[in-house]
C-alpha cells in the first residue's frame, strides 16, 4: 500500500537555492496523506513522492529539467542519489527498515544548481490491532506458517497479532511478548517470540499479522492460567518491540477460558479490554 507525503514545509522554504522564476514554477507534493488515494497534477519538476512498501518514489513531471534527485537523511547528510536520464517521469530509493526516522528531503538537481526541494516526514507508528487463535480463526495460514507436520501441536497453543503501521515509513517488528493471563507467559521468551523470523517488516498504511513461537497458549505453566469447566476469566498484555519506536507497542485483552480442564479443547473468548 503506498502512502501520500506531506507537503513543503520550513526547511522548503529556508533552503531552496533555485531561482525566483524556477521557485514560482515549483511543484508541490501531495497532501492527501490517506493510503490508497491519488493526488492531483500540479505544475512544477516535482509531482508527487510517495512511499511505497519499503521505497520512496518520486514522480516527475514529463517537463522537468532535472538530471539528478538527492535524498537527504534528517541529519543533513546524503542518504541515497538517483540519476535522472530524459524522459524518466520516476525514481526510486529503497530504504528499507533500518533507515532513520525523521524530516527527509528530496533535491532536484540540473547540473550543481538546486532547481527545487520538499521535505517530508518518514515516521512509523505501530499499533497491536487484535490477537486471535486458531480455534477462533482458522482461516488464517496456519499450516503454511507452522508447517502440517506440527500444526496440530502447535496451532491449539501459538496465536496470531495484528499490528498496523499507521506511520509514514515502514518498520520492522523484532519481539513478540505475552504477559499475564495466558497459559504459559514469558517475559523472556527464546528468540524473539515469534516463529521462526527475525523481524517482520510493516510498510505504512498497512496491517500484519505476526504468528508467535513462544507457545503462549499451550500448556499450563506455573505461573500461567488455565482452562477451568466453570470458566476461568483474566487479562494478558501483547507487547512488540520495533527497531524504531523509543518504546515497544502494547495493549491489553480480556480472556475467558471456559468448558474444559485441558486447554487443548478450551473455549477461548478473547476482547479488547
Amino acid at each position: 500500500m503506498t502512502r501520500h507525503l506531506q507537503d513543503l514545509d520550513r526547511r522548503t522554504a529556508l533552503r531552496t537555492v533555485a531561482s525566483a522564476a524556477l521557485a514560482g514554477i515549483a511543484g508541490c507534493l501531495s497532501q492527501d496523506s490517506s493510503p490508497g488515494n491519488g493526488s492531483s497534477a500540479v505544475d512544477g519538476p516535482l509531482q508527487q513522492v510517495t512511499v511505497d512498501g519499503t521505497a520512496v518514489v518520486v514522480g516527475l513531471a514529463s517537463e522537468a529539467d532535472v538530471d539528478r534527485i538527492n535524498l537527504i537523511q534528517p541529519n543533513g547528510e546524503l542518504f541515497a542519489q538517483q540519476a535522472v536520464a530524459a524522459g524518466v517521469q520516476q525514481v526510486s530509493f529503497e530504504i528499507g527498515a533500518t533507515y532513520p526516522p525523521g524530516e527527509y528531503d528530496i533535491v532536484a538537481l540540473q547540473g550543481e544548481e538546486t532547481v527545487t526541494e520538499h521535505s517530508f516526514q518518514l515516521q512509523p507508528e505501530i499499533h497491536i490491532r487484535a490477537v486471535g487463535l486458531f480455534r477462533n480463526h482458522p482461516e488464517k495460514p496456519w499450516d503454511e506458517v507452522y508447517g502440517e507436520s506440527e500444526t496440530d501441536r502447535l496451532k491449539n497453543g501459538e496465536a496470531f497479532v495484528t499490528v498496523e503501521n499507521t506511520g509514514t515509513g515502514p518498520e520492522a517488528v523484532v519481539e513478540l511478548i505475552f504477559l499475564g493471563d495466558v497459559p504459559n507467559p514469558l517475559e523472556n521468551p527464546r528468540g524473539n517470540g515469534m516463529y521462526e523470523t527475525e523481524r517482520v517488516v510493516v510498510p505504512p498504511g498497512e496491517t500484519v499479522d505476526l504468528f508467535s513461537g513462544s507457545f503462549p497458549f499451550g500448556s499450563e505453566s506455573e505461573s500461567g492460567m488455565g482452562c477451568s469447566p466453570s470458566g476461568n476469566s483474566g487479562q494478558f498484555t501483547v507487547t512488540v518491540k520495533t527497531q524504531h519506536s523509543d518504546g515497544p507497542a502494547s495493549n491489553t485483552f480480556d480472556v475467558q477460558y471456559s468448558g474444559s480442564n485441558d486447554m487443548v479443547d478450551c473455549e477461548v473468548s478473547i476482547t479488547e479490554a
